[in-house]
């Protein structure tokens, strides 16, 4: 059951119709020890080649590490980066995230994601009209 409900939330980080090719793979799921009311969800999600996903939001603070490849990234009121392995930020629970996409049109690019959040949180929540601004990311790379 626990596992199914990991695989759920891997297809909630799924990208929009351009991801033929993209793979999202569930890590780890656990309680964390002093809050009772948050959870630690690791997945890693692959983009193809020239591959992107919708503008979103996360449902919990999001932690990203790039494993491979080369990312575009942009939190709404930061500025657009490209990021490459071993490069990571934070984004904040709400932070509307309006672009994230492999910055190649020919390699792979793979990113580990590690969530805080709610055990019943919708962790990529799509856009839609009315939706408020949160909080910019604080980034940090090495």
């Amino acid at each position: 059951m626990r596992y199914m409900k990991l695989a759920a939330v891997c297809m909630a980080l799924g990208l929009n119709g351009n991801s033929l090719a993209a793979e999202e793979h569930a890590l780890l799921s656990s309680p964390l020890t002093d809050i009772a009311d948050h959870q630690l969800k690791a997945v890693t999600v692959t983009y193809a080649p020239g591959q992107s996903s919708a503008p979103h939001r996360h449902g919990g603070d999001a932690f990203v590490y790039v494993l491979s490849g080369h990312v575009r990234s942009q939190v709404e009121g930061a500025t657009a980066r490209t990021y490459g392995p071993g490069d990571s930020w934070f984004e904040p629970m709400g932070a509307h995230h309006v672009v994230s996409g492999n910055a190649s049109a020919t390699e792979p690019a793979t990113l580990l994601v590690v969530f805080v959040a709610k055990p019943d949180a919708r962790l990529t929540v799509w856009d839609r009209a009315g939706a408020q601004s949160a909080p910019a990311a604080r980034t940090q790379s090495r």
